[in-house]
């Protein structure tokens, strides 16, 4: 496995797929907005390769980060990819004019996933998630579109983003789910019934805007925690996340090499009981 300070928040299993638990999102290695090239892709190639050399072991991307830019620039920099690397990927959003909407048709879903095989140069992707639900789609349709591609051998581990506990257990009576993403931060817990359905049934959960897009950075206890224990504001949270829960697996993305090393040794970070109650009382 490989070494560095991500390593120090222990590993966890997705299926049969072991990875360190703090991991690592590549939304912000795309242009501004998350669309189009970044400015400076030689940075962010050289990020990217940062980044597993600080042991982070898997990769949260999806075809709609750029769109199809996030894929690609992690296949550049990282492929032929190390044994220990898992990427995940997502299908399920589509940018028409930079906007967030919900494709959940299962045609969509089949050509995001072939999409995304080209981009990323593999013939099977380790785990793929259902970026959303689509409203105006039957959820079962979309996910048993994806547990058709599982069993035609094109998609490892499946799971799932964006959920209520009844959406999961809907899912499980279609396929094995080993992950969950849903937002989740210090300041914003409002899946904490998802994480109690996860945790029970071992599945692990996957916090997007772990750092609450910057909102518990600033929060008073945040900070002063931080002071006290010699670290920084998203340290804290991250570390939060780390100790709130076995099940939960971290994914701060960054677009700059100082906030990425500086987000690894969030793992190093021992919060005390009273630290611990305290930021429970945010």
């Amino acid at each position: 496995m490989t070494a560095g300070p991500a390593a120090g928040a222990g590993t966890i299993r997705l299926g049969e797929l072991t990875v360190n638990r703090l991991a690592f999102g590549a939304m912000r290695v795309t242009g501004p907005g998350i669309r189009g090239m970044p400015k400076d892709r030689a940075a962010m190639l050289h990020l990217l390769a940062r980044a597993f050399e600080l042991g982070h072991t898997f990769f949260d991307t999806a075809d709609s980060y750029g769109p199809d830019v996030s894929e690609n620039l992690i296949a550049e920099a990282l492929h032929p990819y190390p044994a220990e690397l898992v990427i995940g990927t997502k299908g399920g959003f589509v940018r028409p004019n930079g906007s967030w909407a919900p494709d959940g048709r299962p045609e969509h879903l089949r050509r995001a996933l072939e999409g995304s095989l080209k981009r990323l140069r593999l013939e099977r992707i380790d785990l793929y998630q259902l970026h959303t639900p689509d409203p105006k789609v039957p959820f079962a349709e979309s996910f048993g579109a994806l547990a058709e591609l599982q069993r035609a051998g094109k998609i490892r581990h499946l799971g799932l983003s964006s959920v209520s506990v009844r959406q999961l257990e809907q899912a499980r009576r279609i396929a094995p789910v080993v992950s969950v993403q849903n937002r989740y931060s210090v300041d914003d817990r409002g899946s904490d019934d998802v994480l109690a359905a996860c945790e029970s049934a071992g599945i692990a959960f996957i916090p997007w805007y772990p750092l609450g897009a910057g909102r518990a950075l600033s929060a008073k206890t945040v900070r002063r925690i931080a002071g006290e224990r010699g670290a920084t504001p998203s340290q804290v949270a991250l570390a939060w996340l780390l100790a709130r829960s076995p099940a939960i697996v971290p994914i701060p993305g960054t677009g700059s090499v100082a906030h990425l090393e500086e987000n690894a040794r969030s793992a190093q970070l021992a919060l005390a009981p009273a630290d611990m109650a305290a930021l429970e009382r945010l």
